[in-house]
């Protein structure tokens, strides 16, 4: 800020001038760094160390140098033996859901198997309504088998005609495993 004429006045009305105290302490700050700065340093002198002392030093870390590598590799063996622990308990999570795949997938094989071509063409030719009431009183694997071998509208229609609790439990079976685990959780 530049000075107008007045000590202490700026050419902002109301602002106070800049101390002059102020500018002369950083004036001196700057001076005082100045030639250090531009002064190459010169090497310190090397000091002098107590006799014994790097001799302690190098005794101290060659006696603790091995204590800390076997520590680091009995940290790294009970590291490697937690993993290994988490991979055998995932390995044995997924053998029991491909387990129950399979399972799903027999039963369902034997569902289609249940329904023979014949009850399958004869449950098609049925009125929707009259389909499934009857299907309503069998049991769940062979309904849901004559079902799943139905054309998609057919079954539609049906399942539409059906008491809403037995058409999405027929609909969960015939869904797979994963319907199945929605419905216990």
């Amino acid at each position: 800020m530049g000075r107008t004429g007045a000590v202490g006045h700026s050419k902002r009305e109301g602002a106070p001038a800049p101390s002059l105290g102020r500018g002369v302490v950083v004036l001196g700050a700057l001076l005082a760094f100045a030639p250090a700065a531009a002064e190459p340093k010169k090497p310190e002198p090397a000091r002098a160390e107590q006799p014994g002392v790097g001799a302690d030093i190098q005794q101290f870390c060659g006696a603790n140098a091995a204590a800390l590598g076997d520590a680091r590799v009995a940290w790294q063996t009970r590291r490697l033996a937690e993993l290994e622990e988490r991979i055998r308990r995932r390995i044995a999570e997924l053998d029991a859901k491909k387990a129950e795949y399979e399972a799903w997938l027999r039963k369902r094989d034997d569902m289609l198997k249940q329904a023979a071509d014949g009850v399958v063409t004869i449950y098609a030719k049925m009125r929707p309504e009259a389909a499934a009431a009857q299907l309503a009183a069998m049991d769940e694997p062979a309904a849901a088998a004559i079902l799943a071998r139905l054309a998609p509208r057919a079954s539609g229609a049906i399942l539409n005609e059906m008491e809403a609790g037995r058409a999405a439990r027929l609909v969960r079976s015939l869904s797979g495993p994963e319907a199945m685990d929605e419905k216990k959780s």
